[in-house]
């Protein structure tokens, strides 16, 4: 069974220094019917304006994931943590027992625009940690690029939860392939183009809850930028 969420119908929040839709509530945006899928708890699409950003502020224990399309974002943590993400990095922050943490727009001049996903930890009470890699856009290009799992394998970034992240680039008329093991669930958003879904046709910011699904296949109808997420 695949379940649609149209990029249309999500919340969004316009902070004029922040333009901000939400696939499952988050903040001011309550919708009881979107509350997140399995361990998936937020995927924001967020654009911060130069110089602007998120103050520092608390976390605790989540597992957040911050993918970077255009732009770069500062990064800043309690843990004395300070980078800056760019397009092919994937981040992990793990706010455990509890962090602090700010993102800027890195620019002064050009927009930010990213992804931040929030996953439901194994267990509570985790130590705080911090991870960044960068996977170059050849290793996803036609292909789906592992970027998160639970124990860091294929140089990715390690998530404390039985879930797998990939990362795809696909120029139009790509095909790629997903097996999920019985018992197995998967998300799909789309960053950026369009892209069909086991025939379903896709576009940016809209999203795919899979289950019950033997095997996804991956279309591009254009070029794109698409996640995947396999859970239990």
């Amino acid at each position: 069974m695949i379940t649609i969420r149209r990029g249309t119908e999500r919340g969004h929040a316009q902070h004029g220094w922040l333009n901000s839709y939400h696939t499952f509530s988050f903040a001011d945006y309550y919708d009881p019917a979107h509350m997140g899928f399995r361990h998936l708890r937020v995927i924001n699409e967020d654009r911060v304006q130069p110089g602007a950003g998120f103050p520092s502020h608390s976390h605790r224990d989540m597992e957040i994931i911050s993918y970077v399309l255009e732009g770069a974002l500062e990064h800043r943590d309690s843990l004395g943590n300070g980078s800056v993400i760019r397009p092919g990095d994937v981040q992990r922050m793990s706010a455990g027992t509890g962090i602090t943490h700010s993102e800027y727009n890195h620019s002064k001049s050009d927009v930010v625009h990213f992804l931040q996903i929030w996953i439901l930890p194994a267990r509570a009470g985790l130590a705080p940690g911090y991870e960044q890699q960068h996977f170059p856009a050849a290793e996803r290009q036609g292909r789906l690029r592992m970027v998160a799992a639970p124990d860091g394998r294929d140089g990715t970034v390690t998530v404390h939860q039985d879930m797998t992240l990939f990362a795809a680039l696909l120029r139009s008329a790509d095909r790629v392939v997903h097996e999920l093991q019985p018992g197995r669930h998967a998300w799909l958003q789309v960053a950026r183009g369009a892209v069909s879904l086991n025939a379903i046709a896709l576009t940016a910011g809209d999203g795919a809850a899979a289950s019950a699904e033997a095997r996804l296949t991956l279309g591009a109808d254009s070029d794109c930028e698409i996640l995947l997420f396999d859970l239990a």
